[in-house]
């Protein structure tokens, strides 16, 4: 008998020698699975409008082609609509009712304002899609546990060139080892008005036309000492203190030669 079971221990050691490795993915792997469970190529040809915070913004894009909006409604029914697309940016200001909107000239100081103020909020609002454009660098970082579920940990930084104003922001992205979706994200960002870093919690996942959209708990560290990659681990601790809430409103989706 114990002959046996050295023999049936034996073969299951080898058994065991013998079955492949579980494949490491790569960051670029796990980035391009969180997009597809997330809506995948129905990004690259959607047209997009939400509310978010009294103001209106709408998205096309379709074979590479992108505009990017922002609508502002003033006293006596005025309207401020900031465009972005791939040929650059402008902005318009009239009633619309009497068909009154000209396009302005708007410095270029404060154009980079504008630009990077419409440009974050869509790039919140849809992501991970956009986490392959050309100036994203991605690297993987030691996977974490949150809540009771693994999470495969994604250190983001982006060139100079292609990256927008805010290049030198760093982002961090935690996404579900099951089910690829991004559930928390962290960034630090350098601005006129301060330096600091923010940690969001995903909440209120809803599908429209078959695209993700979410809401985010918003949290910033009152540890100053805090590293930016550690932050889901002061998340965990319940060492970050709420600010505020990111939520869209009315999202509606139209997938275009659908």
């Amino acid at each position: 008998m114990k002959y046996l079971s050295f023999i049936i221990i034996a073969l299951s050691i080898a058994s065991c020698k013998n079955e492949p490795e579980a494949k490491s993915l790569s960051a670029d792997e796990i980035i391009n699975k969180s997009i597809e469970v997330s809506g995948g190529e129905k990004f690259e040809r959607s047209a997009i409008d939400f509310d978010f915070r009294g103001k209106i913004y709408t998205s096309t894009r379709e074979k590479g082609k992108f505009t990017l909006s922002r609508t502002s409604i003033e006293a006596d029914s005025i309207f401020i609509i900031d465009h972005l697309n791939n040929e650059g940016y402008s902005r318009q200001i009239g009633k619309m009712k009497t068909n009154g909107l000209k396009t302005i000239v708007v410095e270029d100081s404060m154009a980079v304002k504008y630009i990077a103020s419409v440009n974050s909020v869509h790039y919140f609002s849809t992501l991970p899609y956009g986490l392959n454009d050309k100036a994203v660098n991605k690297s993987l970082l030691n996977e974490e546990r949150i809540k009771n579920k693994d999470y495969y940990k994604i250190k983001v930084t982006f060139n100079e060139e292609g990256g927008g104003e805010d290049y030198e922001d760093v982002f961090v992205y935690w996404i579900d080892k099951e089910l690829f979706k991004l559930d928390y994200l962290a960034y630090s960002y350098n601005e006129d008005d301060g330096v600091g870093m923010r940690f969001r919690e995903v909440y209120n996942e809803r599908y429209v036309n078959g695209l993700r959209f979410v809401d985010y708990n918003n949290y910033k560290a009152e540890n100053t000492k805090i590293k930016l990659t550690e932050l889901g681990k002061a998340f965990e601790a319940n060492q970050l203190k709420l600010l505020s809430k990111i939520e869209l409103e009315n999202v509606k989706v139209d997938l275009i030669n659908d």
